[in-house]
């Protein structure tokens, strides 16, 4: 899937969900609530956002400097943003990490310790909600309450984390092997003359074993010497989770709707949970849909769906757009095609 398709499929079920849901929901109550909204409590659920980016930017600082690498605060600004426009035109938001690594190997930072860097961050993101999940779920089980469908699906994320982790820390542990399976793969290569340049597969090793070394390197400096700037980077990404969690209740209260802070975490703490795993690009449909249906737990039917497109307008397009300007001025569109095709190599 090229970059501008996956865009345009974002684009597209986003839109079409957002209007199914304005269409079966919104009635004279929703619109009088809207006209109504309390202006000062949009502008802080939009504060809230900008908070949210702050303490991604500081994260990707934090971690940089536990591997003893130097992101300027600016540029932790732009990953972050990055991480939004990539993750919203590839499947299972996988594809941030790519212009991450490309950013931070603009500034000298060895692609090895970029990938660990960013590696680091979405697992330090994944485990505070695989923490978080089973508590939310205690503290109101309700959310799962007669949705076969949703507690699978809960169980399918468990699996996929727990492989994923299991993943991560056997390539930590076990790096000769993968170099071992990379020489494998780059001699199949060979064989079936996919590579005709006996020089350039040694050099194609040789590149990946640096990689690997330096991706090493990052994980043992960073429970080494660079603990501190870990406990940091967790910090900041419990506050960015809450900050992100905090925009839905910000925005019940400016249409007059009562809400429970805790509940409204757990919800979301459930939800982001599925959404990390969703097929569509960036989530799109179901980060609308699924919000308007879970929603419904938090406030009348009426509600819920506009509510959950005004708030990933908050949390998601605001952030998508403001990386759509960073790729076309910082990397271009082209440079970034490239970028998208080798993350979707990857994830086959």
């Amino acid at each position: 899937m090229s970059l501008r398709k996956g865009l345009i499929i974002f684009i597209l079920l986003a839109f079409g969900m957002g209007a199914v849901i304005i269409f079966n929901s919104v009635d004279q109550n929703t619109i009088h609530s809207l006209l109504h909204a309390n202006k000062f409590k949009l502008l802080l659920a939009l504060l809230v956002v900008f908070l949210s980016w702050l303490c991604d930017a500081g994260r990707f600082c934090a971690l940089a400097k536990a591997a003893h690498e130097y992101v300027p605060f600016s540029l932790g600004i732009v990953l972050t943003w990055l991480n939004y426009f990539g993750s919203a035109v590839t499947p299972m938001q996988s594809g941030g990490g790519p212009f991450q690594v490309y950013a931070l190997y603009k500034k000298n930072i060895p692609i090895g310790k970029g990938i660990a860097i960013t590696l680091m961050r979405t697992m330090l993101t994944i485990l505070i909600l695989t923490l978080s999940v089973p508590v939310a779920l205690m503290l109101d089980p309700e959310i799962l309450k007669g949705s076969p469908f949703l507690k699978g699906l809960v169980s399918y994320v468990f699996v996929v984390i727990l492989l994923t982790w299991a993943f991560v820390i056997f390539t930590i542990i076990k790096p000769e092997l993968i170099k071992k399976w990379s020489l494998v793969i780059i001699l199949w290569l060979r064989r079936f003359n996919f590579m005709k340049s006996n020089r350039r597969v040694i050099k194609i090793f040789q590149w990946i074993d640096r990689e690997i070394d330096n991706y090493i390197l990052n994980f043992k400096l960073a429970f080494n010497t660079g603990k501190a700037w870990v406990a940091l980077a967790v910090i900041l990404s419990a506050l960015h989770l809450i900050c992100l969690f905090s925009v839905l209740p910000v925005l019940m209260s400016s249409v007059g709707l009562p809400f429970r802070y805790v509940q409204t975490i757990a919800v979301q703490s459930v939800f982001m949970f599925i959404l990390y795993f969703v097929p569509t690009p960036g989530a799109s449909g179901v980060a609308e849909g699924g919000g308007a249906l879970l929603y419904s737990l938090l406030m009348p039917d009426n509600m819920a769906g506009v509510m959950s497109i005004i708030c990933r307008f908050f949390t998601d397009y605001i952030s998508i757009f403001m990386g759509v300007i960073v790729v076309v001025r910082m990397l271009g569109w082209g440079v970034s095609e490239n970028l998208h095709k080798g993350a979707s190599v990857e994830d086959a």
